[in-house]
């Protein structure tokens, strides 16, 4: 028994000592440079909504955050860099949808398992996919664009920013929703997208709203709806697919934040606070309006469950839509 109560006591001790060794780290850190990783390269949304963040982190904690652009592999190379990286919070992700969701789907091997290496901090934020018509064709509505459809089945084209995109999926989720034909045509980013919805070479499709509400405003193309579960706050006056006709219809690109799994908890809830203030401030939910994302901050609970829910989404949707992962 004494034996026994000795390892015992010193098993408490040891306890109580890491304990005090975590709130010690929590309290110093940060003592270094942070890095928030982004998969993507420098001037899009993902580098558009991480800047104020490393600009404010920085100006309350006095150490520099930089911004670490590791693009390429669909977004993988830079996430996977972060799987990999010391759990100690100097190196975070800002994620989109692809890297910690789509890709589970969309790839049988990945160099990380976004569920067992990332660890979540907050969501950031999210825009949904407009769904796009040239006006020369004679719809208004997605009921209207249904009916044309169903009246002229596989007839119908809809371009998308690129295979295996938020946008693709959400194309696919509209045809098994309403049990219609058409055919995707895969663009290599928005850009090339816009030109040919524009020119009417392509009669429909679905782009972020940054760089297709010019066009919409100007008459050149005509928004249908947005494919969010709730009309966007950039954008209230265009109703959701889901109020024409599709109850509980939501694909939206979405932004977030993680850490190495095993970050410390104490750390993780200092970035998390913090974070959080900054995100929830007039200044950046206005910056953000301005590229149509609705801020939506999370429990790091409830961005975990998000992304396993939105894993399960986008796997139900392949398996209709017969996306086969690579």
């Amino acid at each position: 028994m004494k034996i026994t109560m000795k390892w015992l006591w010193r098993g408490s001790v040891a306890m109580a000592a890491c304990g005090l060794a975590g709130t010690a780290g929590a309290q110093t850190f940060p003592a270094k440079a942070i890095r928030i990783v982004i998969a993507y390269p420098v001037g899009g949304g993902a580098d558009f909504t991480a800047r104020p963040i490393a600009q404010k982190l920085t100006e309350r904690w006095g150490q520099p955050v930089l911004i670490d652009s590791r693009s390429g592999g669909n977004a993988m190379i830079g996430a996977d860099h972060v799987a990999k990286s010391p759990p100690d919070g100097y190196t975070m992700l800002l994620s989109a949808s692809s890297e910690v969701s789509l890709n589970v789907v969309l790839f049988k091997k990945m160099p990380y398992d976004p569920v067992r290496d990332l660890q979540p901090l907050t969501m950031i934020g999210t825009t949904p996919p407009l769904l796009l018509a040239h006006p020369s064709l004679p719809v208004k509505s997605v009921r209207e664009l249904v009916a044309l459809a169903r009246a002229h089945p596989g007839v119908l084209n809809y371009a998308s920013i690129g295979t295996g995109s938020p946008q693709h999926f959400a194309g696919e989720l509209l045809k098994t929703t309403f049990r219609i034909q058409m055919t995707h045509v895969p663009y290599k980013g928005a850009a090339p997208a816009l030109i040919d919805m524009v020119g009417g070479h392509v009669p429909i499709g679905l782009v972020a709203p940054t760089t297709a509400v010019p066009h919409v405003k100007a008459g050149r193309l005509r928004a249908l709806g947005v494919t969010s579960a709730q009309r966007s706050g950039s954008m209230p006056e265009i109703p959701t697919v889901a109020e024409q006709g599709a109850p509980g219809f939501d694909i939206v690109q979405w932004y977030a934040l993680w850490l190495p799994a095993k970050t410390p908890k104490e750390v993780a809830d200092k970035l998390h606070g913090e974070i959080v203030r900054i995100i929830q401030t007039p200044e950046f939910r206005q910056r953000q309006q301005e590229v149509a994302t609705d801020v939506a901050p999370s429990t790091t609970e409830a961005l975990g469950a998000y992304q396993k829910a939105s894993i399960e989404k986008f796997r139900k949707i392949a398996t209709s839509a017969s996306i086969t992962p690579e």
